[in-house]
Parts: structure tokens; sequence; C-alpha cells
């Protein structure tokens, strides 16, 4: 007998006895919980969507998961993505959902876009900790360092924008996706860079924007590739930093200098945009010639102004003022006032011109020796004392100087303010003008007649014994004021102290001294005092006086004797 063969299909449904219920059951296998399936509207309700996928019964979509542009564009009949939520609930309806669906849609599209590394358009929705979070479709995150090439100060400015961005890191089932906007502009500059390198030659005028600023010049983007513009290629003229001549995002046109193609190194220029104006500087601003010019800064030394742009000169306080010493320009000048200023020395070949703002007034000094002759009067106030003598003001502007040597014929002047106070009218004689070094020189003395022509030689002479009071006290001797105002010193040698003792303990201001004259020195109007000698006199004369009484007594002792 012939055996009949079965397939293995026709064994399982031979061999297994399966009900209604389990077979229509089993037709609805494909339909998973949580997978996604497409179905179509069979009816819109109030509050609910029913939707036929093919199962028993139709499923339900909650009204509230469509919004109203997408409630009005809905009928029956359309097709729908939808999420089944569970196969049936209590009352045996599928449950559905259509907001996840969408969802399930963006993960993959999410997903697609993260393999094959394309960019997504991303909206910039708030800043939280560590960075930004965006918006893709679904929410991702955007680390701070990755907003842009460079670190980016107000991150607030960019909430509500949209900008196309990378995912470089995803994970559906946690639900993390990380995106980046640096590595799309990366890719930007690099096809920039290509595009410049290619098309960069040297004399090239070109246009970049200003990148970053630095103390030694400024960054300039030429299209994905930065060039230096160096603070000495930015003016003719004198730039003191940068930031006077670049901001920050400007656009600027400037010309390639060097261009290195091995390392890619490119020097800028902005100055060589125009002819280099120190070329004629010789003949336009001849030594002498005045000209009218803005003064641009200030420094301890001087003014620099401008004649024209790129070309600025330096006016020293030396040349500020004929007649006052200016400390610093800023007594005389401020940034922006416009002057007029002389030409007093051009180096070309160094870029510099020094003017001179003094030199545009008459010299007062021209009239000085007209004006204060020599050995004349005068009659000024003490305007300062200093340690070597006293300025007194004849005008405004010029002072003379009575020196300390000047003071007094007959006195040790230590300091000037023994004979003047700050701000007292003294008279004083004209003794020289310096019109060179622009001096006068005073004397105070000089007002009486040298006592030490005349009136000391006569009134005092070596070996006589003279009276005064102690007009001061030095490590070295101590001065005496005699009659008629002289002065003499006892030289701590003529003192006639014992052992170590001081000066200060045996000398007091005022007191009376009484001392031999042992020099009279006309030429040098030096008096020299000597108490020692004084006492040694003083003892001579009292041992002759004990003999002369001695003698004196035994010549009446004989003539009583005699008789």
């Amino acid at each position: 007998m012939e055996q009949q063969t079965t397939t293995p299909e026709q064994e399982d449904v031979t061999n297994t006895e399966l009900s209604l219920d389990e077979m229509y059951e089993a037709s609805f296998r494909p339909f998973k919980e949580r997978s996604v399936i497409e179905g179509e509207v069979v009816s819109i309700g109030k509050d609910r969507i029913l939707v036929d996928i093919g199962y028993k019964s139709e499923g339900i979509v909650s009204i509230r998961e469509l919004n109203e542009e997408e409630l009005e564009a809905l009928k029956v009949g359309d097709r729908m993505q939808v999420f089944i939520e569970q196969k049936e609930d209590h009352e045996g309806n599928l449950i559905l959902s259509k907001e996840k669906a969408d969802k399930m849609k963006v993960w993959e599209s999410l997903e697609e876009a993260y393999r094959a590394e394309t960019v997504v358009e991303s909206r910039i929705i708030a800043r939280i900790k560590g960075g930004m979070m965006v918006d893709i479709g679904v929410k991702a995150f955007l680390p701070g360092s990755q907003v842009n090439l460079h670190p980016v100060r107000d991150l607030d400015a960019l909430i509500g924008k949209t900008f196309p961005m990378k995912i470089i890191k995803f994970n559906h089932q946690r639900g993390s996706i990380v995106v980046s906007r640096r590595v799309v502009l990366e890719e930007v500059r690099a096809t920039k860079r290509q595009h410049t390198l290619a098309s960069l030659e040297e004399g090239q005028l070109i246009e970049g924007m200003i990148k970053n600023i630095t103390v030694y010049g400024a960054f300039i983007d030429l299209g994905g590739i930065d060039g230096l513009l160096h603070i000495t290629d930015m003016s003719w003229g004198r730039v003191t930093h940068p930031a006077e001549v670049c901001v920050v995002g400007d656009k600027i046109q400037v010309i390639i200098l060097k261009y290195d193609r091995e390392t890619s190194r490119v020097s800028l220029g902005l100055k060589q945009r125009s002819a280099d104006p120190w070329i004629h500087v010789g003949e336009k601003y001849p030594v002498g010639s005045r000209h009218q010019g803005k003064v641009v800064s200030l420094v301890d030394y001087g003014a620099f102004v401008e004649l024209e742009p790129g070309i600025e000169g330096l006016v020293h306080v030396s040349e500020m003022s004929w007649t006052q010493e200016i400390r610093h320009p800023s007594k005389v000048l401020s940034v922006g006032n416009q002057i007029e200023i002389s030409v007093l020395h051009v180096d070309q070949a160094g870029r510099k011109i020094s003017l001179g703002l003094k030199q545009t007034e008459p010299n007062p000094w021209d009239l000085i020796q007209s004006k204060y002759v020599v050995g004349t009067t005068i009659s000024g106030k003490v305007k300062s004392l200093t340690d070597f003598g006293a300025f007194v003001g004849l005008e405004e502007g010029i002072d003379g100087l009575i020196h300390i040597s000047d003071m007094s014929w007959t006195k040790h002047v230590k300091h000037p303010s023994e004979i003047f106070k700050k701000g007292a009218t003294t008279e004083a004689v004209v003794l020289k003008i310096d019109r060179e070094k622009e001096r006068l020189s005073l004397g105070y003395k000089q007002l009486i007649a040298n006592p030490w022509d005349e009136f000391i030689p006569s009134r005092y002479e070596v070996g006589q014994t003279s009276k005064g009071r102690v007009s001061k006290v030095t490590d070295f001797g101590v001065f005496v004021e005699l009659e008629g105002g002289v002065e003499g010193l006892i030289h701590v040698s003529e003192a006639d102290l014992e052992g170590s003792a001081r000066l200060e303990d045996h000398f007091s201001l005022n007191a009376e001294v009484t001392a031999k004259l042992i020099k009279v020195d006309t030429e040098e109007r030096k008096i020299a005092l000597s108490i020692r000698e004084y006492r040694q006199d003083l003892e001579r004369k009292q041992i002759e006086t004990f003999n002369q009484t001695q003698e004196a007594s035994a010549e009446s002792s004989e003539g009583e004797h005699t008789s």
C-alpha cells in the first residue's frame, strides 16, 4: 500500500485540534503591544477616534492627542499611524496612541540621522546646568562646549533661535540625545578653509571678520582660516592697543602681506591700503614751521599730537612752557585739544617728529636781561625753600634763586628757613642772569655792605678776648655770635673739654661764652675762637698776679727789717 506523505504545515493542522476562538485569536498575532501600526479612521467622536487596524475590534485614540489643526483636517477614511498601548482593556477595547506613534517616528528619524551623520534643525528652548536644552522633535542636550567654536559669554541670548546641529550621542532606551552645533561649524569652516587656501595670494585685498584681539594684534577670520593683523600694521601712526582700531565682530578689509602655504600662516596689513604718509613728511613739515594738531594721547613725559592721519609728533613736557616746570602734560593739555605747535626736529627714517608748544609764544627770557639789570634791587615773594636756597617769584613764571651762601655775610646759615619764610615778601640784588640755562641768581646779603671789608678787621684782632652767645652746636664745634652779628667758631679741640665729654653737654643755645680770638681770616671770612687759650691766659695772669703779690710782700718785709 502506497504511504501518503504530508508537509510540516499539514501535520501542524491535522495533528492539532484548534477551537474556533483559538483560530480567530491566532490570526491577530502580528499585532504586538507597544508597536506602531497604520490604521484607518472609521469614526470621529466627541472624546475619541475609532481606528481600524485589522484587529477583531477597533482601537481607541483619545481626541486630546490631536491639536485643533489636526482635528480640523482629519476625516473618516484617513490613514493614521498609531501606537498599540495594550490589546484590550477590561471592556474589550483596543487602546491606541497617535502621540506616541508620532514620537516613535521622530525617534526613528533621529536615529537614522545619527547613523547617517546628517544635520537636524534644533531650536534652543532653555538654559540648563552645563549647557542648553534644545527641541529636535524631542528634547535633547546641547553641552556648553558644543554651542560654538569659541566660548559663548551670553548663552541666554541664544534661547529661541534655531541652528543646524548634529547628533553626537543617541540612546533610545534611556531617552537621551546629545547634539552639537560646533561639529557643524567645524565642517563649514573646513570647507571654507579649503576654498580660502586655494584662492589666497600675497597682495590680495580680502574681507574678513575680527575674531579676537590681543595686546600685539587682532586675528581676522578670512573664511575658515585666521590671519594676524599685527599692531604695527594697523596704522602709519602710533597705536597703543589694537582695541583702538579693531572691534570684535566687525568686518574689515585687509591686504595679505605674507602667506606661508606650508604652515598656513597669514600676515595681514591694514595701513598698507593707503600710501605711506611719512614719505614726504620732511617737505610737508619743515623745522620751524607751525601747524594745527590734535592731542591724541598723554604720557608721563609728554603729549602725542596728530598732524594728519598716520602722522603724530611728540611734545615733550620740557617744550610746553618757557617759565613753568610741567610735571605732567595733563596740567596743560587734554586729549582732544586742538593746539598750535612748532616743528622742532624731523626724523623721517625713525618716523619721529619733535614738536614744541612753548615755541608758538615769545620767550620771556629774551626780555629778562633788559628788565632785570645785574646790580639792581628787586622785590618778590618767597615761593619755596630748599636745602640750598630760596626761590623768589619776580613775575609769572620767572623765579630767582637766593643761594644759601648769599644769605648772610657773617652767619653760618644751615637752612634758608633760618632767614626766610615761605610767602613773605623780601628784597634781593640781581647777581647774574644765565639766558641759556634760564636761571636768575639773587643775593640777600648784598643788600648791605660787606662787614669783612672794614668793620670786622678793625673791630676784631687776634689775641683779644671777646664775649658772645652760643648760636649753634655741631659735632665739630660751637658757633658763637659776637658783637655786630658776626659768628666765630670754637673748634672742638679748642673747647677745653675733659676726657670724652661732649659739646652739647657743656654748651646750650644763647648761653654766654668768653673766648680768645686766635684767627681772623678776611679772605675765608672766618673767625676762630679758643676757650682753652683763654683759660691758659687767665691762669698765666693769675700766676703773674700771685707772683707780683709775693714779690711786693717780700720787699715790704725787707724794708721793715732794715729799719
